[in-house]
């Protein structure tokens, strides 16, 4: 992809072009964790958004998407495109500006192999990749992290998605061979290692479409506001969830809705299981890692009811199978992918079994996608 980008860019647009990219993300574990201001543990995966830029001399942008097989001309201070993948680019535009960015019209190519639909951020890549290769070309002075609330603040006010800023900073802060510890309200970060020699990560991509997560993700969110409320009017000083031990919610459980009482211990929990895989991965303790993922399922599924069959079945057979060191359910929910911890030496036969149970349950395979942790934002040289 990144040859065809830069291709097309010269035959469109001639020579001159920088060349950027910046990739999507997995979440090894940390689910709803970022909302209640919690930590999580993203990673950037080795497959990207690519994107060719060059300023132009003209009044407009002219951009094209490759994986679209579209061309548009774009006024910078004009209404908002019609396209919705011209709206990330514009966006991002409009939040360096109102940062006091100066941006002059652009020539721009872009695409990727970051598969869409399974939840692996492509639209925080984009974001990202555009953002990372302006701020270079017109040497803007944006760090990384600048960058990141800029991905996310496009995210809110042009495309309608009120997301928490994971992707965004998965994408930009990535490293070969580490995963992020975010603290989600400080947005403090720690690169722990991740190497685990004889293992691979892959995902099991259900292809049921979240089609309860943005309602479903408002109540668990206003579930966790309404613990929180309780807490509250007995301990001073708490914002949110991450504020609450076990204790504080064992004391006053009474007072709470029990559907309530279990999406709070969840959160604590999982906040909790984040810390003790990090202090795995320091350890080179994989064993104990995955173990910390299947838990995260398991409150996923049966404390937070995020889950679905499908995931479900997934998880279960990752959990039943002694090469498989960890398996969990991956974002939102209601659909998606699990990710998954597989021993080399069981991989091959791992794959065959998943895609030939899952098969004869729900009648078609799930979509394999093979992930390695990889660099974030980065110029092409």
């Amino acid at each position: 992809m990144k040859t065809k980008i830069q291709e097309l860019f010269k035959k469109m647009y001639g020579d001159g072009a920088s060349f950027f990219a910046s990739p999507g993300r997995v979440n090894l574990i940390g689910e709803h964790t970022d909302y209640n201001l919690g930590f999580v543990l993203p990673g950037a995966i080795d497959k990207a958004i690519y994107v060719g830029v060059k300023p132009n001399d003209g009044q407009k942008c002219r951009i094209h998407s490759v994986d679209y097989d579209q061309s548009i001309e774009m006024d910078l201070h004009g209404e908002k495109p019609a396209q919705q993948w011209a709206r990330y680019i514009y966006g991002v535009v409009q939040e360096m500006e109102k940062r006091g960015a100066l941006i002059r019209p652009f020539d721009m190519t872009f695409g990727g192999d970051v598969p869409l639909g399974a939840g692996l951020s492509s639209s925080a890549a984009l974001e990202s990749a555009v953002g990372f290769a302006l701020n270079t070309v017109y040497n803007l002075g944006f760090s990384r992290e600048q960058l990141a609330k800029i991905g996310q603040m496009t995210e809110h006010n042009y495309v309608g998605v009120r997301c928490g800023i994971m992707d965004q900073f998965a994408s930009l802060f990535g490293d070969h061979g580490k995963v992020i510890r975010l603290d989600c309200r400080s947005l403090e970060y720690k690169l722990e290692p991740f190497d685990p020699t004889g293992c691979k990560v892959v995902l099991f991509d259900t292809q049921v479409k979240h089609s309860l997560a943005s309602s479903e993700y408002n109540v668990r969110r206003a579930q966790c506001e309404a613990g929180v409320a309780v807490i509250l009017k007995h301990v001073g000083g708490i914002e949110s969830l991450r504020d609450v031990t076990l204790e504080m919610l064992n004391t006053y459980k009474n007072e709470m809705d029990d559907v309530v009482y279990r999406r709070c211990s969840f959160v604590i929990n999982e906040n909790q299981r984040v810390l003790d895989a990090c202090d795995a991965l320091e350890k080179g303790d994989y064993a104990t890692f995955g173990e910390k993922m299947n838990g995260s399922h398991d409150g996923l599924s049966k404390w937070y009811e995020v889950s679905c069959e499908e995931l479900n079945f997934l998880a279960d057979l990752g959990h039943r199978n002694s090469g498989v060191l960890g398996a969990r359910m991956m974002g939102g929910g209601f659909g998606g992918c699990t990710i998954n911890l597989v021993r080399d030496a069981a991989y091959a036969d791992y794959l065959a079994e998943v895609t030939d149970k899952f098969t004869h349950r729900f009648g078609k395979a799930p979509r394999i996608i093979e992930v390695n942790i990889s660099q974030g934002a980065h110029q092409i040289r």
